[in-house]
């Protein structure tokens, strides 16, 4: 295609904030490249995200998109932070129900390509008779989809029993020894409805042009040569979007300023950040369990504990969530914060140490482009267990060990783990491989290299847009 034209590209991400961010930042990037973008979401979400330079405002469009009510969901959840897991299937078939004004939209807008997530399997039927192009955009790295397979076996049924999800695959070509444990995938098969996320996966990858994924060459190069050779198409890495730290006008924050003092009294990384993200539920047991190792640790720490969405017949025990007298017992060496913290500028403290993770990827590019030291703990989610694996099998993190079958463990294992990874010499190697991974976690230019042979794919992939001028 003439690289002067510009395209009209619309984004239509999952509803749940760590896509949503991921998507905007893509969506700013090729604004700036002067393409004109369609960022498609509902009401609530797209009022939740941060406001546009000005810049880049009349190059992206904000579509809001009314959710459907479903039977089952919530009233006015519109994304996974506001329901719990078991609700997640309720929230897929409203999202499902958006196929209709989805459609209406992009038959009136002369939409060149669509960058989509991992749930509307539907659209392949959409995009095809439109003539419009499609990217699935996986905010996951390459070693989780490697684990899922082609997909003949994302479609298929050679996987027929969670526990045919705990062993290596046979199309892994290289060293390997990742997989789910067998409670992680039974959890993650609570947030499935009637189409699975595999058969999602499986019909989307099939149905788009190629495939984009948040990770790099530098730090997966066998995983996304073997995916290529898996779909049998292009799949183009767009970096790992490390997120900037806020500027110094957007720092004036009153609870900053009081968590910043009090990091500012501690050693150069001496504390440890705990924070499990937005999703993780766990029972009031393995909570207790946590903290009482988060105690025995001895070490100071930041904790962020967050409220989640109760499932049905269950008790709000939000005041349980910490064991009674805990706080008091530790006043001295950790700060409680609830419901929400600064994560960023608290990674880039630099008494942080290390951080104590659910293992999302955007929390794990986070702590490594400051060169944290993990404490892996897998949210037993969808990706999260892949990841504790990989990163300590990389020997950037150590695993909290865990019951493979139910997920249970004990306040001493955590104890443990935090401290070698912390203190202990036989953690000396984690800490020296995580502080070295900010070459790769926290290069700008290596980024936006990416991002530019990114934006070079979809240009030259284009065939033509003389049928659907902008």
């Amino acid at each position: 295609m003439d690289r002067t034209e510009k395209l009209h590209i619309a984004m239509f991400p999952w509803l749940a904030y760590g896509h949503i961010m991921p998507f905007l930042e893509v969506s700013k990037f090729l604004a700036q490249k002067g393409h004109r973008i369609s960022y498609i979401s509902t009401p609530k979400n797209i009022g939740r995200l941060p406001k546009l330079p000005p810049h880049l405002s009349s190059n992206i469009t904000f579509v809001e998109l009314s959710l459907p009510r479903v039977h089952g969901l919530p009233s006015g959840a519109e994304s996974t932070s506001e329901v719990p897991i078991d609700k997640v299937p309720y929230l897929k078939k409203a999202y499902d129900q958006l196929q209709v004004p989805l459609t209406e939209f992009l038959k009136n807008s002369n939409v060149n390509w669509i960058i989509h997530d991992f749930a509307p399997y539907w659209l392949p039927g959409v995009t095809a008779p439109l003539g419009i192009n499609s990217v699935f955009f996986s905010i996951f790295n390459a070693t989780s989809f490697v684990l899922m397979g082609p997909p003949s076996v994302l479609l298929g049924d050679v996987r027929k029993r969670p526990e045919d999800f705990t062993v290596v695959p046979e199309w892994i070509d290289y060293p390997c020894n990742i997989a789910w444990k067998l409670h992680e995938i039974v959890n993650h098969q609570q947030c499935m409805d009637d189409v699975s996320d595999f058969q999602r996966l499986g019909l989307l990858i099939q149905g788009c042009q190629f495939v984009t994924k948040r990770t790099c060459y530098e730090f997966e190069p066998d995983e996304i040569k073997l995916l290529i050779k898996l779909y049998q198409k292009p799949v183009v890495p767009l970096g790992l979007l490390p997120p900037s730290l806020p500027s110094n006008e957007d720092e004036r924050d009153e609870k900053w300023e009081a968590i910043k003092s009090w990091l500012d009294t501690k050693g150069e990384k001496s504390v440890f950040y705990i924070a499990l993200g937005s999703e993780v539920n766990l029972s009031a047991e393995s909570m207790h369990q946590l903290a009482l190792g988060i105690e025995k640790s001895n070490l100071p720490f930041v904790w962020v504990v967050r409220k989640r969405p109760m499932g049905e017949g269950q008790m709000d025990n939000h005041q349980d969530i910490i064991p009674p007298g805990l706080e008091e017992r530790v006043s001295n060496r950790g700060l409680v914060l609830r419901d929400w913290a600064p994560q960023l500028q608290i990674l880039a403290h630099s008494s942080i140490g290390g951080f104590l993770t659910h293992c999302g990827w955007s929390s794990i590019i986070e702590a490594l482009m400051f060169g944290r030291a993990l404490i892996l703990f897998s949210g037993a989610s969808s990706d999260q267990g892949l990841n504790a694996r990989l990163l300590h099998g990389r020997k950037v993190g150590l695993e909290i060990e865990r019951n493979e079958v139910d997920g249970s463990f004990t306040s001493d294992t955590v104890a443990a783990t935090i401290r070698q990874v912390m203190v202990e010499p036989e953690g000396e190697t984690i800490r020296s491989n995580a502080w070295a991974m900010r070459e790769i976690f926290d290069n700008e230019e290596l980024s936006k290299n990416y991002l530019d042979e990114f934006n070079r794919f979809i240009e030259e992939f284009t065939p033509s847009v003389s049928h659907n001028q902008v």
